[in-house]
């Protein structure tokens, strides 16, 4: 059975999502910058958080229909939480990874009443602590129309070079697909990131935090999630794991990967004070 993509209507625009699994818990997928939207892939993304289903009600949601001249990650995350609230949602467990990473610490910071439980994966608590070297060749790329280019290197920062190598055919082709107006959108949101820091504000996140990063991040840096541990790596309710070998798209190729967000998400906070903080941890 095929998932839908639905629509969402707020005051000043719209927002597409889908949703799948039957739980009475709620969680809430925020996905990374794209160039083209995830709501293409709905039913993958289903079957690759499967293990979610029977728990949890998930809700993947995209950026907004109608993006404004200038727009930042703030705006993505209070256009969100409108979504969010339009639609009912509450006391949700919040996965954001990348840019949605990002959106998420926004969220959880000036929302906390909304968010039970918060897991990161592969973002940055400032726009100034990545290391640049890809958004900026991406903004190059996708504003001198070169789509096949942007794809494939797109490909080439988030993932490993096995899984690249593997692709780099099927990422072309893919990439001839994009059309002016995605380019267009792309930028627009690739640049929203520009200013964002909410590193000290960190502290003010309220729910249990699971981070998850990789060592060999070629889009952020691992000092991206190292700084975040710093921030939080004090609290008993703070986790976190950092992946080797699995590059920025870990969230996609770490085999274990939404094993550690559904243990995460099912634990009682009680459980979690039990639990040991502060060594990372590499999956080799």
């Amino acid at each position: 059975m095929s998932i839908p993509v639905e629509k969402v209507a707020v005051a000043g625009f719209e927002m597409n999502y889908f949703r799948f699994g039957t739980g009475e818990k709620t969680m809430v997928i925020l996905p990374g910058l794209s160039i083209q939207s995830v709501m293409g892939s709905a039913q993958a993304v289903a079957g690759e958080y499967a293990v979610m289903k029977d728990d949890f009600t998930v809700y993947l949601f995209d950026r907004r229909s109608q993006l404004p001249e200038r727009y930042s990650v703030h705006d993505m995350a209070e256009d969100t939480v409108l979504a969010m609230e339009a639609l009912g949602l509450k006391e949700i467990h919040l996965f954001g990874a990348s840019q949605g990473g990002m959106i998420a610490m926004d969220i959880a910071i000036h929302h906390p009443g909304l968010v039970s439980r918060l897991a990161l994966g592969s973002t940055a608590s400032e726009a100034g602590n990545a290391d640049g070297g890809a958004m900026n060749k991406w903004l190059s790329l996708a504003k001198a129309g070169e789509r096949v280019e942007l794809f494939v290197e797109f490909g080439r920062a988030i993932y490993p070079d096995a899984v690249f190598e593997k692709f780099c055919g099927a990422l072309a082709s893919a990439g001839a697909m994009v059309t002016d107006e995605e380019l267009a959108r792309f930028v627009k949101l690739a640049e929203a990131t520009e200013g964002f820091n909410v590193t000290d504000r960190l502290p003010e996140i309220r729910c249990p935090v699971l981070v998850l990063g990789a060592s060999d991040d070629r889009v952020l840096g691992a000092r991206a999630t190292e700084l975040i541990i710093e921030k939080l790596g004090e609290r008993p309710d703070f986790s976190f794991h950092i992946y080797d070998g699995f590059g920025h798209a870990a969230f996609d190729t770490a085999p274990d990967y939404q094993d550690r967000l559904y243990k995460f998400f099912m634990e009682s906070c009680e459980a979690s004070s039990n639990l040991i903080y502060g060594r990372i941890e590499k999956n080799v």
